[in-house]
């Protein structure tokens, strides 16, 4: 993937706050779109160049009417003018507008491919709706930056040295004494922007915030309502909000004290020019007409200096959007393109296991890792999963078997050990051709607002009808398809609403068979199904298993007892391996969680008849 423009201003924002380094950053943004901003100037400096002359034929007028001279033609360009500045500044500005819409798309590409792409440590570590805003509201203010503020300086910056040229030649005296006036509201004005900068930073920062427990609060929406926790979550919600309030009305403040500054320069030099000038046109020292010009030439410096300081205050106030846009596009990301030692593919077809396979489609080699490296999760974990056979983990919560799923997934890169996929160890294959191998049902069973057909082919948008009628019949859904309005093409709504949880389970796993794996990945693949449902699901798992390897977590006998292997972990380590029947006397902790189970026959299910809300994957072990 190429270098945007995000990637070519990375290195500037540092934490420099100084004016020169926000202005430098925000140039290296418009890289790729020299162009249009080259375009926009041009047409910005002829139409300022073109309001310059107004003036100097307002000269000429005035001193004409005073010889009784004809006047009509001159009235005839000024109009001219007039109209040549209007359409000239029209077409910049959209040209200004275009460029920064350009560059703004340009971010959010990077932004979206970025955060898809981080590692999964940074997801425990970042809050997503913070992550959603950097894309959203930062991306929208630094576009104000880019489209306006860039440009407006360079243009303000030389029309008011045009402005001044001119107004040197017709009287440095009065000249002087506009810029002395002009130079006490910049101090001021410059005294100004460093906080301006830090307030932003922080008004932006606590919009995150906002857009982060936001979405913490909706997320769990029944669980807050049902615990009555409405206010509470708005009250902490309610924190954030006056955070950001705070933080914009210092902003607000500081940026409306420097409206005074600017209209101290404005007006004052305003004064000083009529009346100084004044007493010198009467004192014979300066015609009518050069004191006419000078003051539209006072007054039309007014706009460009006032764009030049509003220009300056916005690069500081976007630079807090661009740090943040800078800070996640900065967190550590999957690699996009392999090591070109990496094995892409394997020699047979997924799914399709050679007759005589003399590797194990899965095999973990003592297997260490921690999230936390002081606090390891994973202790030394060996077993293998063969071809078309079922393999059950069980142990206590917190042994480590969620953990073993995701570093299957290569969703995390052990610390120690070999994880192998057909005898290649996973370190010399792509994640691509890993995944490639596998399909997971997770416990926290995850189904997109979209069809029910889009969720069934999210893994396989090529999917055939005949193809699909055979997951929908191996998952039993041919209810929900049968409930549904519009069938396959019913909406499932927000996070699968519409369908309860054993239903939402039961999508998922036709999801995953859709892609024929190699290597099934299933955590609790009963643990919302009623009874009948649960014997259904154990027969699909005995012909799934003539297709592929099966890794199973479980926690119900009924589920394991049935499985061609069982591996026993305690405390991040494999204790013990074998049959049901033979790990009943020889393994204490494998016969404790049996007898645990035996004991609630029932099993006090959770019943698949009303829709209740997934629950959101922690992470954990």
């Amino acid at each position: 993937m190429t270098d945007g423009p995000a990637d070519q201003a990375r290195p500037a924002a540092g934490g420099d706050r100084s004016t020169r380094v926000a202005v430098a950053t925000t140039y290296r943004l418009t890289a790729g779109h020299r162009t249009a901003a080259l375009v926009a100037t041009v047409l910005t400096l002829a139409g300022s160049a073109v309001g310059l002359a107004q003036p100097l034929v307002a000269k000429q007028i005035v001193d004409a009417s005073g010889r009784e001279q004809v006047l009509w033609p001159l009235l005839l360009l000024l109009a001219a003018l007039f109209l040549a500045e209007a359409a000239t500044g029209a077409v910049g500005r959209f040209v200004l507008e275009r460029m920064g819409e350009g560059i703004v798309r340009g971010l959010r590409h990077g932004l979206v491919a970025r955060l898809l792409r981080l590692e999964m440590r940074e997801y425990d570590r970042h809050r997503s709706g913070d992550l959603i805003s950097r894309v959203t509201a930062d991306a929208t203010l630094l576009r104000e930056v880019v489209s306006q503020a860039l440009v407006d300086l360079v243009t303000g910056a030389l029309v008011a040295a045009g402005a001044i040229v001119l107004m040197l030649w017709i009287d440095p005296l009065l000249l002087l004494l506009v810029a002395l006036t002009v130079a006490a509201a910049a101090v001021i004005v410059a005294s100004l922007l460093r906080g301006i900068r830090a307030a932003s930073e922080r008004m932006q920062t606590s919009v995150g915030a906002i857009a982060a427990d936001l979405e913490r609060a909706l997320g769990a929406l029944p669980m807050v309502r049902v615990h009555r926790a409405e206010e509470r979550e708005a009250a902490r919600i309610g924190e954030r909000v006056e955070t950001a309030h705070s933080a914009g009305v210092r902003t607000a403040k500081l940026a409306s004290l420097m409206s005074p500054a600017v209209e101290l320069a404005v007006q004052g030099s305003f004064l000083i020019v009529l009346v100084i000038g004044g007493l010198r046109v009467n004192g014979d020292a300066n015609s009518l007409g050069d004191l006419v010009a000078f003051l539209l030439y006072a007054s039309y410096l007014v706009l460009p200096l006032s764009s030049v300081f509003r220009a300056v205050g916005l690069i500081q106030r976007g630079m807090g959007a661009y740090q943040r846009i800078e800070q996640a596009l900065a967190l550590p990301a999957e690699p996009s393109r392999e090591p070109p030692a990496a094995v892409r593919a394997f020699p047979r077809e997924p799914g399709r296991p050679a007759a005589a396979d003399r590797e194990p489609a899965l095999a973990l080699r003592n297997l260490r890792f921690g999230y936390d490296p002081d606090r390891p999760v994973l202790r030394g974990v060996s077993f293998t999963v063969p071809h078309r056979q079922q393999t059950a983990l069980v142990g206590r919560s917190g042994a480590g078997k969620s953990t073993i799923f995701a570093l299957v997934a290569r969703f995390y890169e052990p610390d120690s050990g070999t994880l192998l996929f057909d005898g290649l160890p996973a370190t010399a294959l792509s994640r691509t051709a890993c995944r490639g191998r596998i399909a997971a049902v997770d416990q926290n069973t995850h189904v997109v607002h979209g069809t029910l057909a889009d969720n069934l082919t999210y893994a396989a948008p090529g999917a055939t009808g005949a193809e699909l009628r055979r997951v929908i019949e191996l998952a039993q859904l041919e209810g929900v398809v049968r409930r549904l309005p519009g069938g396959l093409s019913g909406m499932l709504g927000e996070r699968g609403g519409t369908l309860s949880a054993g239903e939402r389970q039961r999508v998922a796993l036709a999801r995953a068979l859709l892609t024929r794996p190699a290597i099934l990945l299933l955590d609790e693949p009963t643990s919302h199904l009623d009874t009948i449902n649960e014997t259904a699901l154990t027969a699909v798992m005995k012909d799934v298993a003539r297709e592929c390897a099966l890794l199973v977590i479980a926690h119900r006998l009924s589920t394991v007892q049935h499985a061609d292997q069982i591996v026993v972990l305690d405390g991040g380590r494999t204790v013990a391996q074998g049959r049901h029947e033979d790990l009943l006397t020889s393994s204490p902790l494998y016969r404790r969680l049996a007898a645990g189970q035996m004991l609630r026959p029932a099993e006090a299910r959770t019943s698949a008849d009303a829709p209740t809300p997934p629950a959101v994957n922690p992470g954990g072990a």
